[in-house]
């Protein structure tokens, strides 16, 4: 299945948007319920969606802690 996830887990409280993949934390959630047509059509938005974020997540992100607990063992 076809996802934009990049494992930056974080939304932002200002627009609503995931600051890795610019999808709502509802849409996220629902995910595997679209159809493709749907899930595509969620994805073509993203882009733009993207644009609206003006910072980056201050918190380590999912992706961040997988790399650093598969580097270091930590």
């Amino acid at each position: 299945m076809e996802s934009p996830c990049i494992l930056v887990c974080s939304i932002d409280m200002k627009t609503g948007y995931c600051f890795g993949c610019g999808r709502t934390s509802a849409e996220i959630g629902a995910w595997t319920l679209y159809s493709s047509e749907e899930r595509r059509s969620i994805m073509d938005s993203l882009p733009a969606r993207m644009e609206t974020l003006e910072r980056k997540p201050r918190r380590e992100t999912r992706r961040t802690r997988m790399a650093r607990e598969r580097v270091g063992g930590e």
